[in-house]
């Protein structure tokens, strides 16, 4: 049996390389700022948003007033140093008044939290009546997009753990409404992104970039060495995991990756 991955610490040398390989992306953006912009005012809370890059764009783009929430007083480093203010918490107690923001932002981050129904309630009540809430991040349903599982089964029951269905999620936040993300550039060198391109994916492995990598050459070195020398035996031989047929039907249906955008009720 394969072992589970557990949750992956963003601290130290992690952060320090972080912003080399992922900043906000257009992809991204495009939805969300869509999403924020019916919020009622411009104060912004980057929930679990680490370094600070989708928080910044969003305040050099449409004006917001941002803070950064973060455990890692190691990633908050770097969003100071982006001019950004800061504070440290976990998005389970938020350590932030009720109703003290126009709109909050969870970008991939809920699969990294522990009780994430915990962390929703929490950004709920943190909101102004009318206030926006975008969460950007995948579903138990991306799996069949996220064709490098099958390279690294010991990251499938990680996956399934730690990502909800889309139904689920939804109930947290009735009314939301539910926007594909697909990507067209590499800027937030993310799993979703990075499946795009099966020679990068390799690459950020071999450097034990994203997550997911880093989870495995903690818990299951062997098997990621083994998953991407299989991989790239594959791709030298011609194929093309990305475009087969089943992972771009999937895709089509469900885009790389999702933001969730829900107001709350006045």
């Amino acid at each position: 049996m394969s072992p589970t991955l557990g949750r992956f610490d963003y601290s130290d040398d992690v952060a320090a390389a972080y912003d080399d390989t992922r900043a906000a992306s257009a992809s991204v953006l495009r939805p969300l700022r869509e999403c924020l912009a019916g919020a009622p005012g411009r104060r912004l809370a980057d929930v679990g948003g680490g370094t600070g890059n989708y928080a910044a764009a969003l305040r050099d783009l449409d004006g917001f007033e941002p803070l950064v929430v973060d455990v890692s007083a190691d990633m908050l480093e770097r969003a100071v140093a982006k001019g950004l203010a800061t504070k440290r918490g976990d998005a389970r107690r938020l350590p932030l008044p009720d109703a003290s923001f126009d709109a909050a932002t969870m970008m991939a981050m809920l699969h990294h939290v522990p009780d994430w129904r915990v962390a929703l309630a929490e950004a709920r009540r943190i909101l102004v009546p009318g206030g926006r809430l975008a969460i950007m991040g995948w579903a138990a349903e991306h799996a069949a997009v996220f064709w490098p599982l099958r390279y690294f089964p010991a990251s499938i029951d990680w996956f399934m753990d730690t990502h909800p269905a889309l139904d689920e999620a939804l109930a947290e936040l009735p009314g939301a409404t539910v926007t594909p993300i697909v990507f067209d550039d590499l800027d937030d060198q993310s799993l979703a992104a990075l499946s795009r391109s099966p020679a990068d994916l390799v690459r950020a492995g071999r450097r034990r970039e994203t997550g997911l990598f880093g989870r495995m050459i903690r818990d299951a070195p062997a098997e990621l060495d083994a998953g991407l020398d299989r991989l790239e035996r594959d791709l030298a031989a011609g194929a093309r995991p990305h475009e087969a047929p089943e992972v771009m039907a999937a895709r089509a249906e469900r885009g790389d990756a999702a933001i969730l955008c829900w107001t709350k009720p006045r």
